[in-house]
């Protein structure tokens, strides 16, 4: 029971539940994450590791980048709850918002190296 009770903990905190929003949309570096809700790389990182220890995200080292994703292939509660974040955080104004500004900072890093 602990460990359920630490899963759905995880998603009283609006800044890990706009992190999770934004891995609806796939797989994200941190840096993609601290541009799109506008908070510093220790705020971020605090936040992922409580989802990471909880079950919501895994992650991944690519050279100095950390990769994170939604952990709904090995943890059935996330595959389970998935519809369910995607009803009810996709629609909301701070979603798109966040949206907007990962989509600004993905193009200008493709603009930085090509």
């Amino acid at each position: 029971m602990k460990n359920e009770a630490k899963f759905f903990k995880a998603l009283a905190d609006e800044t890990r539940l706009r992190i999770l929003a934004l891995l609806l949309e796939g797989e994200l570096c941190v840096c993609e994450l601290i541009a799109a809700l506008e908070l510093p790389q220790s705020t971020v990182s605090r936040h992922l590791a409580t989802l990471r220890n909880s079950g919501w995200v895994t992650d991944r080292r690519q050279g100095v980048w950390m990769y994170y994703r939604l952990n709904d292939g090995a943890n059935p509660n996330v595959k389970r709850m998935k519809p369910l974040l995607e009803k009810w955080l996709w629609n909301l104004a701070e979603h798109s918002r966040a949206v907007e500004k990962l989509d600004t900072f993905q193009n200008e890093q493709k603009n930085l190296t090509c």
